[in-house]
């Protein structure tokens, strides 16, 4: 028996009529990289939004490490252990890099974002802040101002605190979006390296960067499940390069999800 951590039954979400998410029954393995692609529009993201629950469904069931999570709220879901990144940087950019990292650390301490407390009381959990920026290659950019990073940079400190907040269960949403092919390269292998010992299910535009570090494969279209498997299964799927608009399996390689 595969050790399903994350599994969706029949998951859908409804729109005024609209059917942007339509009966998608997933199950991501505990330990891989899980990506989820498809055309624009096909319901990744209304997907993810389903997952941590900014979005109710309209039918259907969520199951985390086998327990029903269908009705917990979005601060509950990440309690549990599922934290997800956003397709926009999400970090404080007049505070320093050290510091945007320690604010993550703080919710593993019971004194999360509470920002009164004395530098002193803080300054604890610099040492795993700093251990953290290594991890992601930020090191030496500890005491820089946030605002001051290049994107790519940014996107690795989005990583880095979304490590602090110690996830079972990551959730990325475009990590590469809007990089050129260097930070593209970097950040792919630094998800490859942060997933060791846990399990990451991403949005990723980008068919190079799921063709390298995926280990299964889900493609959405229109809503539904299309396909489902690794890179050389899903490439090959005569459904997979119709909806990419009639590519061959080469040019699906370098299409946009």
């Amino acid at each position: 028996m595969k050790d399903i951590i994350l599994e969706t039954t029949h998951l859908t979400k409804e729109f005024k009529g609209f059917v942007a998410v339509n009966d998608v029954s997933l199950s991501v393995q505990r330990g891989q990289i899980h990506a989820l692609i498809g055309p624009n529009g096909a319901g990744k993201t209304t997907c993810f939004n389903l997952l941590t629950k900014f979005l109710p469904p309209t039918r259907g069931k969520i199951q985390f490490n086998g327990v029903d999570i269908t009705g917990d709220r979005p601060a509950q879901i990440a309690r549990r252990g599922i934290i997800r990144s956003f397709q926009i940087s999400a970090v404080f950019p007049h505070l320093t890099v050290l510091e945007n990292v320690r604010i993550g650390l703080q919710r593993q301490t019971g004194i999360s974002f509470h920002f009164w407390k004395s530098d002193t009381h803080l300054n604890q959990l610099n040492d795993r802040a700093q251990a953290l920026l290594e991890q992601v290659d930020l090191g030496e950019f500890a005491n820089e101002i946030t605002g001051r990073l290049p994107y790519g940079r940014k996107r690795a400190l989005e990583i880095a605190t979304t490590l602090a907040m110690e996830p079972e269960l990551m959730l990325l949403d475009e990590p590469t979006q809007g990089m050129g092919h260097e930070d593209v390269d970097r950040v792919t292998q630094l998800i490859k390296r942060v997933s060791v010992g846990r399990t990451i299910l991403m949005v990723e535009h980008n068919m190079n960067v799921v063709s390298s570090i995926a280990d299964t494969i889900t493609v959405l279209a229109r809503g539904a499940v299309l396909a489902e498997g690794n890179y050389a299964h899903v490439s090959k799927d005569p459904l997979v390069m119709e909806a990419y608009m009639g590519t061959t399996e080469g040019e699906l390689a370098g299409a946009h999800a």
